[in-house]
This record gives structure tokens, C-alpha cells and sequence, in this order.
């Protein structure tokens, strides 16, 4: 496992190094999931649904997707 000092601004933010960013495909307006595991902070990739397009793709939208999962979301709330 490599490792890396990064800076954190006075508004808590970080950057993400462009080697990490272009290895995981984390772009701009990506999101990331931060967890704490056994006291060592973990950042982890958010896959966009864009990416996860594949045998089914030609049959439906990506826009209809993502209305069919935000109701999906609301009705199980």
C-alpha cells in the first residue's frame, strides 16, 4: 500500500492526487464514501451509474434509470 501526505485546507477539504483520481476514475462531481475501519480512515470510490451501463443498456435510458431508482429510493423510505 503506498502512501501519501495531502494537505487539509482551513475548510477541511482535501485534494485527491490526479494519479488516485485517474487509477479509480474519480471525476469531477464524483462522490466518495468515507468509512472508518479498525481506527484507519477509508475514501472509497463512488461507481456512477453512467459506468454501470452493460447488457442492458440498448432497453432502457439512463435518464428513465434514474427516475425508475430514485422512486425506488422514495418508496422505501
Amino acid at each position: 500500500m503506498s502512501k501519501l501526505v495531502v494537505k487539509v485546507t482551513r475548510k477541511g477539504q482535501i485534494t485527491i492526487p490526479a494519479d488516485y483520481r485517474r487509477k479509480y476514475k474519480i471525476r469531477e462531481g464524483a462522490k466518495v464514501i468515507f468509512k472508518d475501519k479498525n481506527g484507519k480512515l477509508i475514501i472509497e470510490p463512488i461507481t456512477p451509474i453512467e459506468d454501470l451501463a452493460g447488457i442492458d443498456a440498448e432497453k432502457v435510458s439512463i435518464s428513465t434509470a434514474k427516475k425508475l431508482l430514485d422512486k425506488m429510493r422514495a418508496d422505501s423510505s
